[in-house]
This record gives structure tokens, sequence and C-alpha cells, in this order.
């Protein structure tokens, strides 16, 4: 049976701790709203999980401030959103992905716009590819790279040198862009 309870540690404030049959070790955590968490292992205690806190200030306190800043950056970015229905986007992005397809001599077996919570885009052996709706909502040169990212899926299985070449023949600023996508986070849509 799993018990919670909150706990007021000096320095932290109100931290959750769940005590857990399935773990096996101590795990904390820190929430998008900075919310502190710690996992408590069965033969744990919760002296023992104040002690690792204790021990793990300055991680808590780092990824506290993170938080921080992925909320103003939430804040600033809900401002600029662009709103797009989920109908709108599968025929935004099916148009794009064809267009590109097409244009660089791509082959896949079929393509799905869904509503996906941790990828942009994935794509199968059988080069079946699922895109995530909220690509729509991406800059096009955003939106481009993820569409042509994993068409390039489609000849290589893989993300070593050969797939970096290859993307770098449709893509330019590979890392630049990269960089930039991983400022949208998809939670936050």
């Amino acid at each position: 049976m799993e018990e919670t309870r909150i706990i007021n540690i000096p320095g932290m404030g109100a931290v959750r701790m769940r005590k857990s049959r399935r773990a096996t070790r101590f795990s904390i955590s820190v929430t998008n709203s900075g919310d502190v968490r710690i996992t408590i292992p069965r033969r744990g205690t919760i002296g023992q999980a104040k002690s690792i806190l204790h021990e793990k200030s300055d991680w808590v306190a780092k990824h506290r401030e993170k938080a921080c800043r992925l909320r103003l950056r939430h804040e600033a970015f809900v401002v600029h959103c662009n709103p797009v229905s989920r109908e709108e986007a599968t025929v935004i992005l099916l148009e794009r992905f064809d267009h590109l397809a097409r244009k660089y001599g791509f082959s896949f077996n079929s393509v799905s716009i869904r509503n996906q919570k941790t990828r942009w885009g994935s794509c199968s052996a059988r080069k079946n590819i699922s895109l995530n709706e909220k690509l729509a909502r991406l800059p096009r040169r955003l939106t481009d790279y993820v569409l042509l990212h994993e068409l390039v899926h489609t000849r290589v299985r893989n993300h070593g040198e050969d797939f970096r070449r290859e993307l770098g023949k449709y893509v330019e600023d590979v890392r630049g862009l990269r960089r930039e996508l991983r400022e949208y986070r998809l939670g936050l849509f």
C-alpha cells in the first residue's frame, strides 16, 4: 500500500513524500510548478528521506530555479501560441508532409496525425510515420525540420553519422533547429 505525506522541510517548504512498495531506492523530483517530491522505498524511513533532501538541497534548488524559468517561458509562449484545431492541424501537416516527400523523393507507407504527449514524430521500421498534431503550432522552419527528420528515417533507421549527413542534405543548421525545438515543450501546448 502506498502512503503519501506532505512534510515541511526548512529551506524547501512543503515536500510530498510518497512511500512505495515498488520503489527500490529514494527518488527526488521537481515538478514543472516547482513542487518537490520524494519517493521512499519500502524499507526507507521519513528520517532518511529528510537526510537525503538535505544532502541534495543544491540539486533541488537548481531544478526549482529551472522550473521557474520554464514557467516564465510558458507564460510568454502562451501569448504567442498559434491556436489550431485538430482538423486544421491535420490538413496543414498532411499537405506539408506530402509536399516535402514529393520534393525530395521520399517514399513511406503511411502517415498519421495524433495528439502525442512526448514525441513530435516517429517512424516505424515499416515506414509508417506518426506526427504530433502540435507541430502545426510551431514556426514553419521547425515543422519542416521534424517532418524531414522523420522522412530521413525512411532511409536511415538510426541517429548516427549517416543519418546526420542525410538530414543535412535537406535541412540547413540542423543543430540550431534542434536546439530551438527544445525550447518548445510538448506539455505546454
